[in-house]
């Protein structure tokens, strides 16, 4: 079980709330680091995010395989509301999918796995390690500095952090199945700083089967790929290419430069 998510989703609710009402008019408006978003589209999507968790019926998340392509169906129908609607959305919603999520921790149902659309079939409870993600992403990369325009200071929490890599990893061969064909040998993953530890990309055991990927540095991979937890959620979601993120290789560079060209997580 993730119950440790709902704790970290809790600090992140508190930090959004908090720079929400921070914010000027100007920055509400301005452009995010998500194509076509403003800041107060962002906002809008992590409320309707919540919505469609809490109460799936109310709300219309789009019906497409892609999810990316249904986010844009709610943040284009709050498209004309005030910013302070948008905030009294994500207050009211994230109130009720945080309730949603903790009862998806119970026993019986944590561990039922369910499709979700391009994003792979996972367990229940790691609903709430995705909610951390898209927090820990949105928060951090897309509205705050450098990547986006509002100024603000955000902690790189480690408890967050920790929930946030149990989504990226969990997610990762299944969101990149077919990029990740180039998986032949292992390539270990060092992500150094708060959240941060060692995983090992392993191929598949059998034709057609996934990646996995496994705790713990493997000595006998072919290349070992460093970086830290905090920059990879940025790089491994190709924000921003990972070459221009201080990432550095140890051992076979080509080989570990197409397994990282795979990753895009979502």
């Amino acid at each position: 079980m993730t119950t440790e998510a709902i704790s970290a989703l809790d600090a992140e609710r508190a930090r959004a709330l908090e720079l929400f009402r921070s914010l000027s008019a100007q920055e509400w408006a301005a452009p995010s680091d998500c194509a076509g978003w403003r800041v107060q589209d962002v906002a809008a999507h992590m409320g309707a995010v919540f919505h469609t968790i809490a109460d799936p019926g109310s709300i219309d998340g789009g019906s497409s395989p892609d999810v990316e392509a249904n986010a844009e169906v709610p943040v284009g129908a709050r498209k004309d509301w005030t910013s302070a609607e948008v905030m009294a959305d994500y207050e009211e919603w994230g109130a009720k999918g945080r309730e949603a999520l903790v009862a998806l921790q119970g026993q019986g149902v944590a561990t039922t796995v369910v499709p979700l659309a391009n994003l792979g079939s996972h367990p229940l409870h790691l609903l709430a390690n995705a909610l951390v993600f898209d927090h820990y992403c949105h928060l951090r990369w897309d509205i705050a500095a450098p990547n986006g325009p509002v100024g603000r200071d955000l902690p790189q929490d480690p408890a967050v952090l920790t929930e946030t890599m149990t989504w990226m990893l969990a997610g990762l061969p299944q969101m990149c199945t077919d990029a990740l064909s180039v998986v032949d040998r292992p390539v270990t993953l060092v992500l150094d700083g708060p959240g941060g530890g060692g995983w090992s990309l392993q191929p598949p055991t059998e034709p057609g089967g996934l990646t996995s990927v496994v705790p713990d540095a493997d000595g006998s991979a072919a290349a070992v790929v460093r970086s830290t937890a905090h920059e990879f959620v940025c790089w491994g979601t190709k924000r921003r290419d990972w070459r221009s993120m201080g990432v550095s290789i140890e051992g076979d560079e080509a080989y570990a430069a197409q397994v990282l060209d795979a990753f895009n997580v979502i």
